[in-house]
C-alpha cells in the first residue's frame, strides 16, 4: 500500500515538483497551501509523513510543528521542513521545535526522495534494549519516558537521542554519528549541538538518578551504559514496535 505524504507549500510549482517525484517513487501525495487546511487533512487522515514549508499564510510552519508535537495523535508524525532559510540558527530552531529533518530551497528531487525514504525507514524501525536500569520505560508512540511511577519531562530531541543510545547499549558513538542518526546526515549543524542535548538529556534523567548511564568517552563521544554498577541486575522495558526514533 502506498505511503501517504502530505505536502504543505504556498508555491504551486514546488507542490507539483514534489508531488510528481514522490508519485513516481510510489507514494500517494496530497497537497495544500496553509496550516489550517493541513490540520483538517491530518485530523481526517494522518499521513505517513509531512513535508512542510516554513513561511505559510496565517500560522507559520514552525507553529504548526509545535502544535502537532503537542498532540498525542501526531507526536510521532515524521516531519520534514522545507524552506529557503539556510542559516544554522534557522535549522536549529526548526529541529528543536520538533522537525525531523530540514531541507533548503532550491533542492534536488533525488535528495528530497532520499531524505523522505530515510525518515520513513526510521518510522518503521524498532528497538530492543536489555540489561539497562530498572524501571526506565520508553514509549515512542506517545514520546513518554517513565522511571518507575515518575514521568520524566524530556524534549523531543532528547527522547530521540536516548532512544538511539539505548538501542545500542555500551557502544560508543561519535558526535558525527549521533548527528547522522538522530538529526539526519543532511542536516548541517555544529557538533557542539550534540553536547548541549546530551547535557539536557542528563538533566532530564537526573530526577530518577539514572543520568550516570549516559557516559562521556573522552576523545570519542558518548554511550549508554546498560549495566551500571548500581543496577547491574535490572532491565529496561521499551515499547517501540512500529515507532520512529
Amino acid at each position: 500500500m502506498p505511503q501517504q505524504i502530505l505536502v504543505v507549500d504556498t508555491e504551486p510549482a514546488i507542490q507539483e515538483l514534489i508531488a510528481l517525484n514522490l508519485s513516481r517513487a510510489g507514494h500517494a501525495v496530497a497537497c495544500t497551501d496553509d496550516a489550517e487546511s493541513a490540520l483538517l487533512r491530518i485530523d481526517d487522515r494522518p499521513p505517513d509523513l509531512l513535508l512542510l514549508e516554513w513561511t505559510l499564510p496565517g500560522q507559520s510552519g514552525i507553529s504548526l510543528v509545535r502544535r502537532l508535537r503537542a498532540q498525542a495523535a501526531t507526536r510521532a508524525l515524521p516531519i520534514m521542513m522545507v524552506s529557503s532559510r539556510s542559516g544554522e540558527a534557522d535549522k536549529i530552531l526548526a529541529l528543536d521545535s520538533g522537525a525531523d529533518d530540514y531541507m533548503t530551497k532550491p533542492f534536488s528531487p533525488r535528495e528530497m526522495i532520499a531524505r523522505v525514504h530515510a525518515l520513513l525507514r526510521r518510522r518503521a524501525g524498532t528497538t530492543a534494549v536489555a540489561d539497562a536500569p530498572s524501571g526506565l520505560h520508553l514509549d515512542p508512540r506517545t514520546q513518554r519516558v517513565t522511571a518507575g511511577s515518575r514521568e520524566l519531562a524530556m524534549g523531543r530531541v532528547e527522547f530521540k537521542l536516548l532512544n538511539f543510545l539505548m538501542a545500542h547499549p555500551d557502544r560508543v558513538h561519535s558526535r558525527a554519528q549521533l548527528l547522522d542518526q538522530v538529526w539526519g546526515n543532511a542536516v548541517f549543524i555544529d557538533e557542539r549541538t550534540v553536547d548541549a542535548h546530551v547535557g539536557r538529556l542528563r538533566s532530564a534523567l537526573q530526577p530518577s538518578g539514572l543520568q550516570e548511564h549516559i557516559e562521556t568517552v573522552r576523545g570519542s563521544g558518548y554511550r549508554f551504559v546498560a549495566s551500571h554498577a548500581s543496577n547491574a541486575a535490572h532491565a529496561v522495558q521499551v515499547q517501540a514496535a512500529q515507532a520512529p526514533l
